[in-house]
Protein backbone atom coordinates (compact mmCIF):
# COMPACT_ATOMS: atom_id res chain seq x y z
CA UNK A 1 0.00 0.00 0.00
CA UNK A 2 2.77 2.36 1.16
CA UNK A 3 4.86 1.24 -2.46
CA UNK A 4 1.90 2.14 -4.24
CA UNK A 5 1.17 5.57 -2.74
CA UNK A 6 4.89 6.25 -3.14
CA UNK A 7 4.58 5.29 -6.58
CA UNK A 8 1.91 7.46 -7.46
CA UNK A 9 3.52 10.64 -5.88
CA UNK A 10 6.99 9.73 -8.05
CA UNK A 11 5.07 9.37 -11.13
CA UNK A 12 5.53 12.37 -13.32
CA UNK A 13 2.19 13.64 -14.54
CA UNK A 14 2.42 17.20 -15.87
CA UNK A 15 -0.33 19.82 -15.40
CA UNK A 16 -0.78 23.32 -15.90
CA UNK A 17 0.91 24.24 -12.33
CA UNK A 18 3.24 21.92 -12.64
CA UNK A 19 4.45 23.04 -15.97
CA UNK A 20 4.40 26.94 -15.05
CA UNK A 21 6.68 25.74 -12.40
CA UNK A 22 9.22 24.22 -14.09
CA UNK A 23 8.88 27.15 -16.91
CA UNK A 24 9.69 29.78 -13.97
CA UNK A 25 12.77 27.67 -12.98
CA UNK A 26 13.93 27.22 -16.08
CA UNK A 27 13.55 31.01 -16.99
CA UNK A 28 15.13 31.80 -13.61
CA UNK A 29 17.74 29.73 -14.31
CA UNK A 30 18.98 30.94 -17.95
CA UNK A 31 18.27 34.97 -17.48
CA UNK A 32 17.83 35.36 -13.38
CA UNK A 33 20.81 35.83 -12.00
CA UNK A 34 21.62 39.63 -12.44
CA UNK A 35 20.78 42.71 -10.15
CA UNK A 36 21.65 45.01 -12.53
CA UNK A 37 18.68 47.05 -14.07
CA UNK A 38 20.48 47.70 -17.72
CA UNK A 39 20.77 43.45 -18.02
CA UNK A 40 18.75 41.65 -20.87
CA UNK A 41 18.05 39.08 -18.22
CA UNK A 42 15.72 41.46 -16.19
CA UNK A 43 13.74 42.30 -19.57
CA UNK A 44 13.77 38.10 -20.50
CA UNK A 45 12.56 37.23 -16.64
CA UNK A 46 9.81 40.17 -16.05
CA UNK A 47 8.44 39.28 -19.81
CA UNK A 48 8.21 35.54 -19.37
CA UNK A 49 6.88 35.97 -15.63
CA UNK A 50 4.01 38.42 -16.97
CA UNK A 51 3.23 35.78 -19.34
CA UNK A 52 3.20 33.08 -16.10
CA UNK A 53 1.48 35.41 -14.23
CA UNK A 54 -1.62 35.86 -16.93
CA UNK A 55 -1.30 31.80 -18.20
CA UNK A 56 -1.95 31.40 -14.56
CA UNK A 57 -4.61 33.30 -14.06
CA UNK A 58 -7.00 32.58 -17.31
CA UNK A 59 -5.85 28.86 -17.39
CA UNK A 60 -5.19 27.54 -14.03
CA UNK A 61 -6.49 26.29 -10.50
CA UNK A 62 -8.39 28.56 -8.23
CA UNK A 63 -5.61 29.97 -5.77
CA UNK A 64 -5.45 28.43 -2.19
CA UNK A 65 -3.38 30.77 0.17
CA UNK A 66 -4.90 28.89 3.20
CA UNK A 67 -1.81 28.73 5.67
CA UNK A 68 0.72 31.14 3.25
CA UNK A 69 -1.66 34.14 4.08
CA UNK A 70 1.43 35.89 5.91
CA UNK A 71 3.30 35.03 2.75
CA UNK A 72 0.95 37.14 0.82
CA UNK A 73 0.38 39.95 3.00
CA UNK A 74 4.12 40.29 3.20
CA UNK A 75 4.89 40.47 -0.32
CA UNK A 76 1.84 43.07 -1.00
CA UNK A 77 3.62 45.66 1.71
CA UNK A 78 6.37 45.10 -0.13
CA UNK A 79 5.05 45.93 -3.38
CA UNK A 80 2.87 48.87 -1.63
CA UNK A 81 5.90 50.55 -0.79
CA UNK A 82 7.55 51.25 -3.99
CA UNK A 83 4.08 51.94 -5.32
CA UNK A 84 3.36 54.82 -2.40
CA UNK A 85 7.52 56.29 -3.51
CA UNK A 86 6.22 57.07 -7.12
CA UNK A 87 2.87 59.06 -5.85
CA UNK A 88 3.93 62.53 -7.01
CA UNK A 89 3.83 64.94 -4.18
CA UNK A 90 3.39 69.02 -4.37
CA UNK A 91 6.61 70.97 -4.36
CA UNK A 92 6.11 71.72 -0.30
CA UNK A 93 5.88 68.13 0.44
CA UNK A 94 8.85 66.94 -1.27
CA UNK A 95 10.65 69.63 -0.52
CA UNK A 96 9.99 69.08 3.48
CA UNK A 97 11.66 65.52 2.85
CA UNK A 98 15.49 64.97 3.91
CA UNK A 99 18.04 65.63 1.36
CA UNK A 100 15.57 66.91 -1.33
CA UNK A 101 17.72 70.36 -2.24
CA UNK A 102 20.15 68.75 -4.60
CA UNK A 103 16.88 68.51 -6.86
CA UNK A 104 15.92 71.96 -6.99
CA UNK A 105 17.21 73.71 -10.31
CA UNK A 106 17.79 77.55 -10.16
CA UNK A 107 15.70 79.68 -12.05
CA UNK A 108 13.28 76.95 -12.47
CA UNK A 109 9.59 76.74 -11.12
CA UNK A 110 9.12 73.99 -8.87
CA UNK A 111 7.49 70.92 -9.77
CA UNK A 112 5.50 67.92 -8.76
CA UNK A 113 7.88 65.29 -7.82
CA UNK A 114 7.46 61.58 -5.84
CA UNK A 115 8.41 60.78 -2.50
CA UNK A 116 11.74 59.08 -4.22
CA UNK A 117 14.56 60.69 -5.48
CA UNK A 118 15.22 58.47 -8.50
CA UNK A 119 12.00 57.58 -9.60
CA UNK A 120 13.03 55.72 -12.56
CA UNK A 121 15.27 53.29 -10.61
CA UNK A 122 11.92 52.39 -8.13
CA UNK A 123 9.96 52.00 -10.97
CA UNK A 124 12.16 49.49 -11.94
CA UNK A 125 12.66 48.45 -8.28
CA UNK A 126 8.67 47.50 -8.29
CA UNK A 127 9.00 46.28 -11.53
CA UNK A 128 11.16 43.41 -10.36
CA UNK A 129 8.08 42.62 -7.97
CA UNK A 130 6.07 40.57 -10.58
CA UNK A 131 9.16 37.47 -10.34
CA UNK A 132 7.69 37.12 -6.41
CA UNK A 133 4.31 37.44 -7.18
CA UNK A 134 4.29 35.12 -9.87
CA UNK A 135 5.99 32.31 -8.07
CA UNK A 136 3.21 32.57 -5.24
CA UNK A 137 0.29 32.41 -7.72
CA UNK A 138 1.90 29.33 -9.00
CA UNK A 139 2.88 27.90 -5.73
CA UNK A 140 -0.55 28.39 -4.45
CA UNK A 141 -2.26 27.04 -7.55
CA UNK A 142 -0.31 24.40 -7.18
CA UNK A 143 -1.87 21.04 -5.21
CA UNK A 144 0.58 18.68 -3.18
CA UNK A 145 1.47 16.44 -5.82
CA UNK A 146 3.50 19.47 -7.69
CA UNK A 147 4.49 20.63 -4.23
CA UNK A 148 5.80 17.23 -3.76
CA UNK A 149 8.12 17.59 -7.19
CA UNK A 150 9.38 21.00 -6.49
CA UNK A 151 12.48 19.78 -4.25
CA UNK A 152 13.22 17.58 -7.35
CA UNK A 153 12.82 20.12 -9.54
CA UNK A 154 15.26 22.98 -7.41
CA UNK A 155 17.26 20.31 -6.58
CA UNK A 156 18.35 19.75 -10.30
CA UNK A 157 18.11 23.80 -10.91
CA UNK A 158 21.33 24.24 -8.58
CA UNK A 159 22.58 20.43 -9.70
CA UNK A 160 22.91 21.77 -13.35
CA UNK A 161 24.06 25.26 -12.17
CA UNK A 162 26.91 23.58 -10.56
CA UNK A 163 27.71 21.83 -13.59
CA UNK A 164 28.07 25.34 -15.67
CA UNK A 165 30.31 26.60 -12.76
CA UNK A 166 32.57 23.57 -13.30
CA UNK A 167 32.52 24.36 -16.77
CA UNK A 168 34.11 27.57 -16.06
CA UNK A 169 36.14 26.07 -13.65
CA UNK A 170 38.06 24.61 -16.05
CA UNK A 171 39.11 27.49 -18.07
CA UNK A 172 35.87 27.67 -20.46
CA UNK A 173 35.00 31.06 -21.36
CA UNK A 174 31.27 32.23 -22.86
CA UNK A 175 29.64 35.09 -22.39
CA UNK A 176 25.81 35.10 -20.93
CA UNK A 177 24.10 37.55 -22.72
CA UNK A 178 21.92 37.85 -20.35
CA UNK A 179 23.47 38.90 -17.52
CA UNK A 180 26.86 40.66 -16.54
CA UNK A 181 29.30 38.72 -15.51
CA UNK A 182 33.01 38.85 -15.25
CA UNK A 183 35.25 36.85 -17.60
CA UNK A 184 37.34 34.14 -15.36
CA UNK A 185 34.74 34.26 -12.23
CA UNK A 186 33.06 30.83 -11.20
CA UNK A 187 29.82 32.26 -10.59
CA UNK A 188 27.26 30.06 -12.60
CA UNK A 189 23.92 31.39 -13.88
CA UNK A 190 25.06 34.38 -11.52
CA UNK A 191 26.82 37.56 -12.13
CA UNK A 192 28.28 37.39 -8.88
CA UNK A 193 29.82 34.67 -7.12
CA UNK A 194 28.99 34.75 -3.90
CA UNK A 195 25.09 34.66 -4.94
CA UNK A 196 26.08 31.41 -6.89
CA UNK A 197 27.60 30.35 -3.48
CA UNK A 198 24.46 31.08 -1.40
CA UNK A 199 22.33 29.17 -4.31
CA UNK A 200 24.95 25.81 -3.85
CA UNK A 201 24.84 26.23 0.00
CA UNK A 202 20.90 25.79 -0.17
CA UNK A 203 21.62 22.98 -2.38
CA UNK A 204 23.18 21.67 0.20
CA UNK A 205 20.16 21.86 2.33
CA UNK A 206 17.42 20.59 -0.39
CA UNK A 207 19.99 17.47 -1.11
CA UNK A 208 19.67 15.10 1.97
CA UNK A 209 15.67 16.24 2.32
CA UNK A 210 15.34 15.40 -0.94
CA UNK A 211 16.80 11.83 -0.83
CA UNK A 212 14.54 10.93 2.22
CA UNK A 213 11.16 12.05 1.06
CA UNK A 214 10.88 8.89 -0.69
CA UNK A 215 11.38 6.24 1.17
CA UNK A 216 11.61 3.27 -1.80
CA UNK A 217 14.04 5.37 -3.47
CA UNK A 218 16.02 6.41 -0.75
CA UNK A 219 18.73 3.47 -1.85
CA UNK A 220 19.83 5.10 -4.67
CA UNK A 221 18.44 8.59 -3.71
CA UNK A 222 20.73 8.94 -0.64
CA UNK A 223 24.16 7.61 -2.54
CA UNK A 224 23.41 10.50 -4.96
CA UNK A 225 22.57 13.23 -2.59
CA UNK A 226 26.07 12.75 -0.77
CA UNK A 227 28.22 12.93 -3.94
CA UNK A 228 26.16 16.15 -5.13
CA UNK A 229 26.80 17.76 -1.46
CA UNK A 230 29.88 16.73 -1.68
CA UNK A 231 30.48 18.34 -5.09
CA UNK A 232 28.87 21.32 -4.20
CA UNK A 233 31.10 21.92 -1.51
CA UNK A 234 33.77 22.18 -3.92
CA UNK A 235 31.90 24.19 -6.07
CA UNK A 236 31.80 26.68 -2.99
CA UNK A 237 35.43 26.73 -2.89
CA UNK A 238 35.85 26.92 -6.28
CA UNK A 239 33.86 30.45 -6.49
CA UNK A 240 36.07 32.31 -4.61
CA UNK A 241 33.55 33.40 -2.58
CA UNK A 242 34.52 33.98 1.53
CA UNK A 243 31.06 34.51 2.48
CA UNK A 244 30.26 31.11 0.45
CA UNK A 245 32.66 29.11 2.96
CA UNK A 246 30.60 29.94 5.67
CA UNK A 247 27.34 29.33 4.39
CA UNK A 248 28.70 26.12 3.31
CA UNK A 249 29.58 24.81 6.39
CA UNK A 250 26.14 26.07 8.11
CA UNK A 251 24.40 24.24 5.52
CA UNK A 252 26.12 21.19 6.07
CA UNK A 253 25.33 21.68 9.74
CA UNK A 254 21.75 22.43 9.16
CA UNK A 255 21.60 19.88 6.97
CA UNK A 256 22.32 16.89 9.25
CA UNK A 257 19.87 18.65 11.49
CA UNK A 258 17.02 18.41 8.71
CA UNK A 259 18.13 14.78 8.42
CA UNK A 260 19.28 13.54 11.50
CA UNK A 261 16.78 12.18 13.29
CA UNK A 262 15.30 10.30 9.61
CA UNK A 263 18.96 8.76 9.88
CA UNK A 264 19.07 7.52 13.15
CA UNK A 265 15.65 5.51 12.68
CA UNK A 266 17.12 4.44 9.18
CA UNK A 267 19.99 3.14 11.26
CA UNK A 268 17.90 1.99 14.14
CA UNK A 269 19.03 -1.61 13.39
CA UNK A 270 22.78 -1.27 13.35
CA UNK A 271 25.06 -0.63 16.41
CA UNK A 272 24.87 3.21 18.09
CA UNK A 273 28.28 3.60 17.07
CA UNK A 274 27.44 3.43 13.24
CA UNK A 275 25.49 6.75 13.30
CA UNK A 276 28.17 8.89 14.85
CA UNK A 277 30.93 6.80 12.09
CA UNK A 278 29.19 7.71 9.56
CA UNK A 279 29.21 12.08 10.70
CA UNK A 280 32.86 11.79 11.22
CA UNK A 281 33.68 9.74 8.15
CA UNK A 282 31.71 12.57 6.29
CA UNK A 283 33.55 15.27 7.79
CA UNK A 284 36.70 13.14 6.94
CA UNK A 285 36.13 12.97 3.58
CA UNK A 286 34.70 16.41 3.09
CA UNK A 287 38.13 17.89 5.17
CA UNK A 288 40.32 15.22 3.19
CA UNK A 289 38.87 16.96 -0.05
CA UNK A 290 38.77 19.97 0.60
CA UNK A 291 42.71 19.63 1.92
CA UNK A 292 43.13 18.57 -1.40
CA UNK A 293 41.75 21.37 -2.95
CA UNK A 294 43.87 23.86 -1.27
CA UNK A 295 47.02 21.91 -1.88
CA UNK A 296 46.41 21.58 -5.70
CA UNK A 297 45.43 25.35 -5.73
CA UNK A 298 41.95 24.66 -6.59
CA UNK A 299 40.80 26.63 -3.70
CA UNK A 300 40.12 29.84 -4.68
CA UNK A 301 37.76 30.95 -1.51
CA UNK A 302 40.77 29.77 1.28
CA UNK A 303 43.48 31.45 -0.94
CA UNK A 304 41.35 35.00 -1.52
CA UNK A 305 40.66 34.75 2.75
CA UNK A 306 44.27 34.06 3.85
CA UNK A 307 45.16 37.49 1.24
CA UNK A 308 42.08 39.83 2.53
CA UNK A 309 43.22 42.82 3.88
CA UNK A 310 40.24 45.03 5.39
CA UNK A 311 41.82 48.33 4.73
CA UNK A 312 41.49 46.82 1.38
CA UNK A 313 37.96 46.11 1.06
CA UNK A 314 35.86 48.61 -0.92
CA UNK A 315 32.74 47.52 1.47
CA UNK A 316 34.60 48.30 4.92
CA UNK A 317 35.92 51.61 3.54
CA UNK A 318 32.36 52.68 1.92
CA UNK A 319 30.81 51.81 5.15
CA UNK A 320 31.30 55.42 6.77
CA UNK A 321 29.74 56.81 3.85
CA UNK A 322 26.47 54.74 3.73
CA UNK A 323 25.82 55.24 7.62
CA UNK A 324 25.87 58.98 7.18
CA UNK A 325 23.74 58.66 3.86
CA UNK A 326 21.05 56.59 5.80
CA UNK A 327 21.02 59.28 8.43
CA UNK A 328 20.59 62.08 6.46
CA UNK A 329 17.59 60.50 4.26
CA UNK A 330 15.56 59.19 7.76
CA UNK A 331 13.00 58.70 8.02
CA UNK A 332 11.51 58.41 4.78
CA UNK A 333 14.43 57.46 2.76
CA UNK A 334 15.92 57.71 -0.71
CA UNK A 335 13.84 55.79 -2.64
CA UNK A 336 14.10 52.37 -3.85
CA UNK A 337 16.36 51.07 -6.36
CA UNK A 338 18.76 54.45 -6.16
CA UNK A 339 21.89 53.37 -4.30
CA UNK A 340 23.65 54.19 -7.11
CA UNK A 341 23.11 57.44 -8.51
CA UNK A 342 22.23 58.48 -4.89
CA UNK A 343 26.18 57.12 -3.88
CA UNK A 344 27.68 59.12 -6.15
CA UNK A 345 25.88 62.51 -4.72
CA UNK A 346 28.06 61.77 -0.90
CA UNK A 347 30.74 59.63 -2.93
CA UNK A 348 33.94 61.10 -1.04
CA UNK A 349 36.83 61.68 -3.46
CA UNK A 350 39.33 58.92 -1.64
CA UNK A 351 36.36 56.46 -2.94
CA UNK A 352 36.64 57.40 -5.96
CA UNK A 353 38.35 54.90 -8.69
CA UNK A 354 37.39 53.52 -12.67
CA UNK A 355 34.98 50.89 -10.82
CA UNK A 356 31.34 52.10 -9.31
CA UNK A 357 29.96 51.29 -6.39
CA UNK A 358 26.52 49.57 -7.11
CA UNK A 359 25.27 48.64 -3.73
CA UNK A 360 25.27 48.85 -0.37
CA UNK A 361 26.37 45.27 0.32
CA UNK A 362 24.52 45.41 2.88
CA UNK A 363 20.99 44.53 2.23
CA UNK A 364 19.86 45.73 5.55
CA UNK A 365 21.80 49.23 5.76
CA UNK A 366 20.80 49.36 1.82
CA UNK A 367 17.04 48.61 2.59
CA UNK A 368 16.88 51.07 5.54
CA UNK A 369 18.38 53.57 2.64
CA UNK A 370 15.64 52.89 0.12
CA UNK A 371 12.72 52.75 2.84
CA UNK A 372 13.87 54.54 5.64
CA UNK A 373 11.17 53.91 9.09
CA UNK A 374 8.59 52.03 7.18
CA UNK A 375 11.06 49.57 5.63
CA UNK A 376 12.34 48.90 8.62
CA UNK A 377 9.44 48.12 10.11
CA UNK A 378 8.82 45.50 7.01
CA UNK A 379 11.86 44.12 7.24
CA UNK A 380 11.40 43.60 11.08
CA UNK A 381 8.18 41.92 10.90
CA UNK A 382 8.96 39.65 8.42
CA UNK A 383 11.77 38.95 10.24
CA UNK A 384 9.52 38.47 13.41
CA UNK A 385 7.23 36.41 11.51
CA UNK A 386 9.83 33.92 10.65
CA UNK A 387 11.51 33.79 13.73
CA UNK A 388 8.19 32.86 15.81
CA UNK A 389 7.09 30.28 12.97
CA UNK A 390 10.45 28.89 12.35
CA UNK A 391 10.17 27.83 16.30
CA UNK A 392 6.70 26.68 15.97
CA UNK A 393 8.26 24.90 13.19
CA UNK A 394 10.93 23.05 14.29
CA UNK A 395 9.28 22.32 18.03
CA UNK A 396 6.22 20.54 15.90
CA UNK A 397 6.22 16.59 14.72
CA UNK A 398 7.96 15.73 12.01
CA UNK A 399 6.22 14.70 8.93
CA UNK A 400 6.62 15.62 5.22
CA UNK A 401 5.10 19.10 5.67
CA UNK A 402 7.00 20.09 8.51
CA UNK A 403 10.14 18.83 6.59
CA UNK A 404 9.71 21.03 3.86
CA UNK A 405 8.83 23.91 6.41
CA UNK A 406 11.95 23.46 8.02
CA UNK A 407 13.94 23.26 5.13
CA UNK A 408 12.63 26.62 3.43
CA UNK A 409 13.19 28.15 7.17
CA UNK A 410 17.00 27.20 6.84
CA UNK A 411 17.09 28.37 3.99
CA UNK A 412 16.13 31.95 4.74
CA UNK A 413 18.47 31.62 7.45
CA UNK A 414 21.54 31.51 4.61
CA UNK A 415 19.89 34.52 2.83
CA UNK A 416 19.23 36.65 5.73
CA UNK A 417 22.85 35.44 6.97
CA UNK A 418 24.08 36.11 3.08
CA UNK A 419 22.46 39.47 3.27
CA UNK A 420 25.02 40.88 5.89
CA UNK A 421 27.80 41.30 3.32
CA UNK A 422 25.56 41.13 -0.09
CA UNK A 423 22.48 41.83 -1.60
CA UNK A 424 21.33 38.40 -2.65
CA UNK A 425 17.71 39.11 -3.03
CA UNK A 426 17.83 41.76 -5.15
CA UNK A 427 18.47 38.99 -8.27
CA UNK A 428 15.10 37.39 -9.23
CA UNK A 429 16.43 33.80 -8.66
CA UNK A 430 16.83 34.06 -5.30
CA UNK A 431 13.38 36.54 -4.73
CA UNK A 432 11.57 33.40 -6.40
CA UNK A 433 13.90 30.89 -3.54
CA UNK A 434 12.53 33.14 -0.91
CA UNK A 435 9.20 32.97 -2.07
CA UNK A 436 9.33 29.20 -2.08
CA UNK A 437 10.94 28.48 1.26
CA UNK A 438 8.40 31.39 3.16
CA UNK A 439 5.55 29.17 1.61
CA UNK A 440 7.18 25.78 2.69
CA UNK A 441 7.54 27.34 6.26
CA UNK A 442 4.04 29.37 6.35
CA UNK A 443 2.37 25.63 5.00
CA UNK A 444 3.87 23.82 7.52
CA UNK A 445 2.67 26.45 10.29
CA UNK A 446 -0.37 25.88 9.15
CA UNK A 447 -0.96 22.56 8.48
CA UNK A 448 0.09 22.49 12.23
CA UNK A 449 -2.28 25.44 13.55
CA UNK A 450 -5.29 23.15 11.94
CA UNK A 451 -4.16 19.81 13.14
CA UNK A 452 -4.18 21.63 16.75
CA UNK A 453 -7.76 22.44 16.31
CA UNK A 454 -10.29 20.46 18.17
CA UNK A 455 -12.60 18.06 16.02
Amino acid sequence: MAHARSARRSRFRPDLPLILTIALIVLLWVAGGASRADTMGQVVVRAGCWAILIAAILAGPRPIFAGARPVLFLLIATIALPLIQLIPLPPAWWQSLPGRDILLIPGEPVPWRPWTMTPGATRNALASLIVPAATLLVLAQGNERVRAWLPTILLAMIASAVLLGLLQFTGARFNNPFLNDTPGQVSGIFANRNHFALLIAIGCLIAPVWAFMDRDALRWRGPLAVGLVLLFVLTILATGSRAGMLLGGLALMLALMLVGRRLRRRLSHAPRWVFPALIVAGVVVIGGFIGLSFAADRADAINRLIALETGEDMRSRALPTVLAMIATYMPFGSGFGGFDPVFRIHEPLELLKLTYFNQAHNDYLGIALDGGIAAIALLAAATLWWLITTIRVWRAKADESVILGRLGSAAILLILIASITDYPARTPTIMAIVVIAAFWLARANGNQSQAALPA
